[in-house]
Formats: structure tokens, C-alpha cells, sequence
């Protein structure tokens, strides 16, 4: 079997891994059983980039999606600080994939876009939760979240599939801040911080691997 139809298996075993965690919440699984099946989902889109890897870039993507599965697990491990260092590892990787792969000529809208993003994401992270011990560790993670994806706003690769996606992850990280602040207690945002977070990564993946097979100069 060659390893692009390896490749979709790998990519069909992360969709049906990522859609069907949401299913496990309720059955009382064990953790290690519940934190492998959560690690699928990003785990296999790992390792999907990594079959469809060419070049420095490809791996990069394979790179990000790798230290991403890994800080989910280590997320629902009990093991929070480590989770976030590892994610932000992973961020920061993507950030020198889009550098390496910036957009000849983004506009003005867009930059001033990706410039706000930043800060307006560390300030919303620092002021919604209760719990404010721990605020200025949210800002930090935060921003560099938004980091990503200014960077990937302002990258080559397609915003409305890679720019997306990197922007469903804020939006998903920020309702988790949320959730501990003004949406306590309400039972939809889980559902929406998973959708939101998995889709986000999928659309990433998927976006910048087939850009990078077609040679897109700007999508």
C-alpha cells in the first residue's frame, strides 16, 4: 500500500477519532482510555502529514499536529502547565512554518487584522476568568495562540481553510477561559471548545498539506 492511500486512511481514522470523542464523555471510561481516544483525533493527522511530507515544511505541519496531540493528552492527564507548555511549543512551530511561508502581498486590512488579534486575544484570556491566580499565564497562552494565527493569516496558505481553522483554535481556546469565567456551568461550551478546537486543527492540516502539494504561491 503506497503512502498516500495510507495517508487517507490515516486521515479518515482522525475525523471518525476526533467526531466520535464527544461520544466518550458519558461512559465512564477509564482515563487511559479515555485519553487515547482523545489523542486520536490530532494524532492522526500527524500522522497523515507526516505520510504526505516532502519537504522542511510538511514536517513542520506533521511537527505541529504531533506536539498538539500530545498536549491534549497531557492536558486531561491532570497535568495543565505541562499541556500548555507543550501546545505552545506546538504554536510556536507553526508560527516559523507561516514565516517561512509568508504571503507576497497580504493588504492592509489583513495585517491590521492579524496586529490586533494578538493583543485583543491576551486581554480577553487576563479579564474572563474568576479564578485570577492564574490570569496572566492565560494571557501569555493566549496571545501566543493568537500568534499562530496572525501568522497564518498572514501566510501564503488559503485563509478561508488554514486562516480559518487557526482561528476556530482562539476562539476555542478563549471559551475555555470562558468557561471559567462569565459561562460557568453551561453544558453547550464543551461541546463548542472540541468542535471548534478539532475542526480548527483538522482545517490547518488538511489546508496547509494540500497547499503544499499543489505549489500554491497564494491561495
Amino acid at each position: 500500500m503506497n503512502r498516500d492511500r495510507l495517508a487517507s486512511f490515516a486521515l479518515a481514522a482522525s475525523l471518525l477519532g476526533g467526531i466520535s470523542y464527544i461520544a466518550s464523555w458519558n461512559l465512564g471510561l477509564p482515563q487511559a482510555s479515555s485519553l487515547a481516544w482523545k489523542g486520536t483525533g490530532v494524532g492522526f493527522l500527524a500522522v497523515y502529514a507526516a505520510l504526505k511530507a516532502r519537504s522542511l515544511d510538511g514536517w513542520l505541519i506533521a511537527a505541529v499536529m504531533a506536539l498538539g496531540a500530545l498536549g491534549d493528552v497531557l492536558l486531561d492527564a491532570e497535568d495543565m502547565t505541562l499541556g500548555g507548555v507543550t501546545f505552545l511549543a506546538g504554536h510556536l512551530v507553526a508560527v516559523a512554518l507561516y514565516l517561512r511561508n509568508r504571503r507576497p502581498n497580504p493588504g492592509l486590512a489583513a495585517v491590521a487584522f492579524a496586529v490586533a488579534l494578538v493583543p485583543l486575544s491576551a486581554w480577553a484570556a487576563y479579564v474572563m476568568p474568576t479564578e485570577r491566580a492564574g490570569a496572566a499565564g492565560y494571557a501569555i497562552y493566549a496571545g501566543g495562540v493568537a500568534l499562530m494565527a496572525a501568522a497564518a493569516w498572514l501566510s501564503r496558505f488559503p485563509r478561508h481553510w488554514v486562516g480559518l481553522g487557526a482561528l476556530a483554535f482562539v476562539v476555542s481556546d478563549l471559551l475555555i477561559f470562558a468557561r471559567i469565567g462569565p459561562l460557568a456551568g453551561q453544558a453547550w461550551v464543551s461541546f463548542a471548545v472540541w468542535g471548534l478546537y478539532f475542526g480548527g486543527q483538522a482545517l490547518i492540516c488538511t489546508g496547509v498539506v494540500r497547499a503544499l502539494q499543489r505549489g500554491d504561491s497564494a491561495a
